[in-house]
């Protein structure tokens, strides 16, 4: 499956680091951090054909603006094991540029479309006392300009390609 990701800027990642002795109760803590704009789940894509949908579909969109001020959870996610402990991001640009992925391609149901909550997920699994704690965590709001989008393959864990977005003159 391949996925247009939003590169995560060092301060979530930092965070990441910091919030680690309170992840370690979850069955499954992240250590690798992503931001998904839109996953593509088509039978055996090929990436450069895919990428250049996606390329002709958010031509001309600008860079957008992204903030983490907060730690959300799903208690029953659509896929995998509950529940997701996740830093919360809030990004209208985002949304934008998810709602031209989607009208290029089908969006994923229960998943995507106006289900679509953009987040950096730290941890699976556990109990939900534990994620309940995590939302309780205050930081320093973490704000960044998204200027580029990057293609990955999640089969061979690799990144194929990436997609520049102009920042505005």
């Amino acid at each position: 499956m391949y996925s247009l990701n939003v590169p995560v800027p060092g301060g979530i990642e930092r965070l990441a680091a910091t919030l680690h002795p309170r992840l370690v109760g979850f069955d499954r803590v992240r250590e690798r951090h992503t931001l998904v704009c839109k996953r593509f789940e088509t039978p055996d894509p090929d990436p450069d054909r895919l990428f250049e949908r996606a390329r002709r579909a958010l031509a001309g969109a600008p860079a957008v603006e992204a903030r983490a001020a907060g730690i959300a959870w799903f208690e029953t996610p659509v896929r995998g094991p509950g529940p997701v402990a996740y830093v919360a991001i809030e990004s209208p640009g985002l949304h934008d540029l998810h709602r031209r992925l989607v009208a290029a391609f089908d969006p994923i149901p229960d998943l995507e479309g106006d289900a679509y909550v953009p987040h950096v997920t730290l941890a699976r699994g556990g109990s939900a006392e534990r994620a309940r704690e995590l939302v309780a965590v205050e930081f320093e709001p973490i704000e960044w300009t998204i200027s580029e989008l990057v293609l990955h393959d999640g089969r061979h864990g690799e990144r194929v390609a990436s997609l520049s977005l102009p920042r505005p003159s």
